[in-house]
């Protein structure tokens, strides 16, 4: 006791008198009204970037180019302009011109000694876009856009060309570097001009705009108003097959133009594209879309007042109740009771869509506006599109009747799988409808329990042995998992591998994953310490990533890392992951004084289940890589394509471009 409680007192000795308690230390002041901040100008918005444009990834890096080319899309729209150039330069500026009415540039009423265009550029919250005077509909409501840009750009000239004279104005991380000068006389120019260069001190060194991005969104802008005309460009070392030095866009028919190339080359459920439009182009309540259905990935990309909406809002919630509303109706119409069940979730699969509305002073969720709150999109939508879906169907019997089979038996497919219980581990029955090579773990929950996904029926049986049955199930594979990526859907279809996977996952794949129905916490891919079984885990990845990227994205993925070696010299045993490894623990960790032995694993089957578990199964000592998705969604999309897509010319490519970086090869 007196251990723990320090040293105690001989039983034989006097108390000792009481001490006067010993007031506390001051604390000395530390806050006063001089810690008080009083951030201006710009100086919140590098502070406090993610509150602006969401961050500083890739995503908010491209977002700055969205909200210069939103303000001379504004002014297409409102009618002062109809041309809009973009170019992108190897040293990484943008520049976007426009020949509209360009940005005033007296001095402004409320700061008498400062020209309107410095305002606007680095004041928050100054803008014509407030009120309906100057823009009916517009992208910009915040007065925030375009001054964001500049604070976080360390180098950005305007040129404004207005009553035929050239104005310019330069700026450095928000601050007026060069106040604004007539430059001259400009007899066939006006609009303004804006190129900047973000800031690195912001977005880090290595950050660039990806051409291809910049690319479609400027195609984008042109598809979603048919008046104005798209001039890109940019420089020839960006140039590239998909990436054009120079093309010039321009789209009278809008979304179905859009709508007709998004699903090229696919098998269509309805022959012809549902596409309209209502109102004044650009006005106050009107709208586009562009509507088919397909055999490919189904999705919907909305946009209010050409600001893209890829979190959606109540402008998409209006068309799925027109969809459904039309599809019902038509049902009725024909005697077709069973379409009672059917819900937007059965009419929307499948359903590639475009939407496009503009309202006046519409509401967003944040400043990024990736969500539309405007309660009143909702309406405006469905009184948009319930007519003329219903004229649409009616006029055409034949596809209506396919469409709304196809509806109704995604409709049978949803009320069966509601149908079937959540799988019980614990239920004999139930196990007997999991795939037959699946030995599962005993505990119910998903939390904490953990799926391997081993190469063939000999590491399956390790791996069995190796487990923990508590939360640890195996999945062994029979062969190599089908390459998704170059795959039709009929041979994925009819691939048992795959079937077995999903069955045992029980979340469904693409639009029908469900994160609630995932029956593991964690699913480690287990593969020998190779190339085969590189090349397995390669299978696996492109797999989930195709068809079940949001498992990925919630983190579940894994990849372990089995050793290829196993090095004892008397009491000390190591495992080296490879070659070099093994090189490396070699030379750091024994010594040449007795007998090393070094045992190389053939596979995962052929490893004594007490090491496969002790190295690469328990959690107290195995090591795992996590899977993720990086956040240029289009960069890997393009490398997964081409390393595992269906066109071996573009294998052999990366392979001539990357021979020069390989230093050893095991032949």
């Amino acid at each position: 006791m007196s251990d723990l409680f320090g040293s105690a007192a001989p039983a034989n000795s006097a108390p000792k008198p009481k001490s006067k308690p010993e007031a506390p230390a001051p604390v000395p002041s530390s806050y006063g009204a001089a810690d008080i901040e009083i951030l201006e100008g710009l100086e919140p918005v590098r502070r406090r970037p993610g509150m602006y444009i969401g961050g500083t990834d890739t995503n908010a890096y491209h977002h700055l180019f969205a909200e210069v080319i939103d303000n001379s899309m504004d002014e297409a729209i409102a009618g002062h302009a109809n041309r809009i150039e973009v170019h992108l330069g190897a040293d990484g500026y943008i520049t976007v011109t426009d020949n509209g009415r360009g940005i005033p540039v007296e001095k402004h009423p409320k700061f008498p000694n400062r020209s309107t265009l410095e305002i606007v550029h680095t004041v928050l919250h100054a803008g014509g876009k407030f009120d309906s005077k100057a823009y009916e509909t517009s992208g910009g409501l915040h007065g925030v856009g375009v001054s964001v840009v500049n604070a976080l750009s360390d180098d950005m000239v305007v040129e404004v060309a207005r009553d035929q004279q050239l104005h310019r104005i330069i700026f450095s991380r928000g601050k007026v570097v060069q106040d604004v000068e007539n430059v001259g006389r400009v007899n066939n120019r006006r609009g303004t001009t804006t190129r900047f260069h973000p800031d690195p001190e912001i977005f880090g060194a290595t950050a660039h705009f990806s051409a291809g991005r910049i690319f479609r969104m400027t195609r984008a802008k042109a598809y979603l108003f048919g008046g104005v005309e798209l001039r890109w460009s940019c420089d020839e070392s960006l140039a590239s097959d998909d990436v054009p030095a120079k093309a010039v866009f321009h789209y009278p028919d809008g979304l179905k133009d859009f709508m007709a190339a998004r699903i090229e080359g696919e098998t269509r459920i309805t022959d012809e594209i549902f596409s309209g439009k209502s109102g004044r182009p650009g006005s106050h309540g009107s709208v586009e879309w562009a509507i088919a259905w397909t055999l490919g990935d189904g999705s919907v990309q909305s946009y209010c007042n050409t600001v893209p909406t890829p979190d959606g809002g109540t402008h998409e919630a209006g068309l799925r109740m027109a969809l459904l509303r039309g599809l019902k109706n038509y049902a009725e119409l024909t005697k077709n009771k069973a379409a009672a069940n059917l819900t937007a979730e059965d009419v929307l699969t499948s359903c590639s869509a475009m939407l496009s509305v503009f309202v006046r002073e519409p509401e967003f969720v944040g400043q990024t506006k990736d969500k539309l709150a405007s309660g009143e999109a909702t309406r405006i939508v469905d009184t948009a599109l319930r007519d003329a879906f219903d004229h649409w169907l009616g006029s055409s019997p034949n596809q209506a009747g396919k469409l709304l089979d196809w509806a109704l038996e995604r409709a049978d497919e949803r009320m069966r799988r509601r149908k079937e219980k959540e799988i019980d581990r614990a239920s004999a029955t139930r196990k007997l409808r999991l795939p037959g090579k699946l030995a599962d773990c005993t505990q119910n929950a998903a939390q904490g329990a953990e799926l391997f996904i081993v190469e063939g029926d000999s590491a399956g049986g390790s791996a069995k042995q190796a487990r923990n049955r508590a939360n640890q199930a195996v999945l062994p594979l029979r062969g190599k998992i089908l390459n998704v990526a170059g795959a039709s859907r009929e041979k994925m279809a009819g691939s048992q591998l795959i079937a077995d996977l999903i069955q045992a996952l029980g979340c469904g794949t693409r639009d029908r994953y469900n994160e609630d129905d995932l029956r593991y916490d964690k699913i480690i891919i287990m593969t020998d310490a190779d190339v085969d079984g590189a090349h397995i885990a390669s299978l696996l990845i492109t797999f989930f990533f195709q068809e079940m990227p949001r498992l990925i994205e919630g983190g579940h993925l894994y990849l372990a890392l089995p050793p290829l070696y196993r090095i004892s010299q008397g009491p000390k045993t190591l495992y080296a992951r490879d070659e070099a490894h093994k090189t490396e623990l070699m030379a750091s960790e024994f010594n040449g004084r007795s007998k090393i032995d070094i045992t190389r694993f053939k596979g995962l089957g052929e490893m004594p289940f007490a090491h496969l578990r002790e190295t690469t199964m328990s959690p107290k000592s195995r090591t795992l890589l996590q899977v993720k998705i990086l956040d240029d969604r289009d960069a890997t999309r393009t490398t997964v394509d081409r390393l595992m897509g269906s066109k071996p010319e573009a294998r052999f490519d990366f392979i001539q471009e990357n021979a020069a970086f390989v230093t050893d090869l095991d032949i």
